[in-house]
């Protein structure tokens, strides 16, 4: 193994985060970084910045060519799953999918692994997007692009927390080729979204923060009692749920 792969922070760890949880284009990297993804989780706060930065650009484009709020956040929300692939959309369809289509842990975890999508995945994803689409044309009238912006930023603090609090529920699959983090990495990745958060909205982020955490700690209870653990998909979820859940604070306290 490379000495790199054993160091608690690398100059790598960014842009091996951008391939783990982007599709956007990036130079190939060498194959033995790969064998530290695991560590190069706290970076996954920085990922966000990067996804949300480039789609509040393009939904301010939208706005100055005079679309309405609406619009503009439709635009914005479909940059931000075109960027990760919807990837997180997925993993939100397939846990709620196999958490409530199933009645043992093996059937869940193959419903999840299944590539086919539920009745629950189908209505989860039209409520949540509809949701994430109306709390973003409210901060856009708002002209609060700080808010989306560090709202992609905590949204993907909290899948390393939950990376490393949650065992693995299966033997294979992406979130158990990446491995956990060491606490001290999942907390370096949260403390840096909540710095980067408190200088883009200030207090706010407290309150919306703690929220988020909450969300995400229910997901977790409810992981452990369906699957026992987490899987890539459950990650998923969660970034998206802690995405939702400071939106509607931001919003709520506008």
């Amino acid at each position: 193994m490379n000495k790199n792969d054993t160091k608690l922070f690398s100059a790598w760890d960014f842009p091996l985060s951008l391939v783990l949880l982007t599709r956007l284009p990036m130079p190939r990297l060498p194959e033995y970084l790969f064998a530290r993804q695991a560590n190069a989780a706290w970076a996954f706060p920085l990922v966000g910045l990067v996804v949300g930065a480039l789609a509040c650009a393009v939904g301010w484009t939208a706005g100055a060519f005079g679309l309405p709020a609406f619009a503009s956040a439709v635009i914005l929300a479909a940059v931000l799953v075109i960027a990760t692939g919807a990837m997180h959309e997925d993993g939100l369809a397939d846990t709620v999918d196999g958490f409530w289509g199933g009645f043992t842990t093996e059937r869940r975890l193959e419903i999840m692994k299944d590539s086919h999508i539920g009745a629950y995945g189908v209505l989860t994803l039209i409520f949540t997007q509809l949701l994430r689409v109306a709390l973003i044309a409210a901060l856009l009238s708002a002209n609060a692009f700080a808010g989306i912006l560090a709202a992609c930023i905590v949204s993907r603090a909290v899948m390393p927390i939950l990376m490393a609090a949650l065992p693995n529920a299966r033997n294979s699959g992406l979130s158990h080729s990446v491995g956990g983090p060491k606490a001290e990495t999942a907390a370096t990745g949260f403390g840096l979204a909540v710095i980067l958060s408190l200088l883009l909205i200030g207090p706010s982020t407290l309150m919306a923060t703690v929220f988020s955490a909450l969300i995400v700690g229910i997901l977790a209870l409810v992981a452990k009692a369906k699957i026992n653990g987490q899987t890539g998909d459950v990650l998923g979820a969660s970034q998206q749920l802690a995405e939702l859940a400071f939106l509607l604070v931001l919003v709520a306290t506008l």
